[in-house]
């Protein structure tokens, strides 16, 4: 009887065990944080200074990692190879403090890349990137202190337009240097003191107000030759007309010149 009862009480016994393994696995398993596998390689989340911060410095990224913690404060994407920021990149960041997209291959930045930042954002690095000329609309209702310096610039009316759209980084202003320009001689010097003495949107508004006016000028000595064409036409066709009635004999003539006469009266 006894043997019987120890029998089946080992089953039970064996199969709350195993239930009660099962369950702290379970517990395990839930405490346990987000595995690192989770981030792009050589990413990782950390906490300095009381901040959160996640760092994807020098990672080989070719593209803005997606599921970035959305509690964010500090992102460092620095060294990578992006190449260009589309629109809502960093949407789902709504407590970003400080953005570090510093030596990259950013050539192009889409308006409304940096939508849903102008709240909190206050330091924006996009110095030794490619970019060359970038709409003052990428920037929109953006506070960040922004540097912009180490970039391969065109300067024209258009860079002159972003400088006065955003607010630059301290020490970095001399960092912005004409690459190329729309006037030769300012290649090699710093935007800000080239645009002491040029003001390149000036400049364009005066070269599209001539360009119209030699259009207009175009246009009007184009009518002047036409409407010069057609009187001079008419004279000869009246001046062969006379000729013509003069070589024919003085009875045709005068019947002629009758005929003439009647039609027009």
């Amino acid at each position: 009887m006894t043997v019987a009862r120890g029998a089946l009480l080992r089953p039970i016994t064996m199969g709350l065990l195993l239930q009660s393994l099962f369950l702290l696995l379970l517990l395990l398993l839930g405490s346990c944080p987000h595995p690192a596998a989770a981030f792009p390689k050589g990413c990782y989340p950390s906490e300095e200074e009381g901040l959160k911060t996640f760092r994807c410095s020098n990672a080989q990224l070719t593209e803005v990692p997606r599921d970035i913690p959305n509690d964010t404060n500090k992102l460092y994407l620095d060294f990578n190879q992006i190449p260009f920021l589309p629109r809502d990149a960093f949407r789902d960041l709504p407590l970003l403090l400080e953005l570090d997209l510093s030596h990259n291959a950013i050539a192009r930045i889409e308006s409304g890349a940096f939508q849903g930042l102008a709240e909190h954002l206050h330091s924006l690095d996009l110095s030794s990137n490619r970019l060359v000329s970038v709409s003052k609309d990428a920037f929109s209702n953006l506070k960040a202190k922004v540097n912009l310096s180490n970039n391969p610039w065109l300067c024209d009316c258009r860079l002159q337009e972003l400088i006065r759209a955003v607010e630059l980084a301290a020490d970095s202003s001399g960092g912005i240097v004409c690459d190329s320009s729309t006037q030769e001689e300012h290649v090699g010097k710093a935007f800000l003191q080239v645009i002491a003495d040029t003001d390149f949107c000036n400049v364009y508004k005066k070269t599209t107000d001539i360009a119209m006016l030699v259009t207009m000028f175009g246009w009007f000595a184009m009518v002047i030759s036409y409407l010069v064409y057609y009187v001079r036409q008419n004279q000869e066709d009246a001046r062969r007309h006379l000729e013509y009635l003069k070589s024919l004999p003085s009875k045709q003539r005068r019947s002629e010149e009758s005929s003439t006469i009647s039609t027009v009266v």
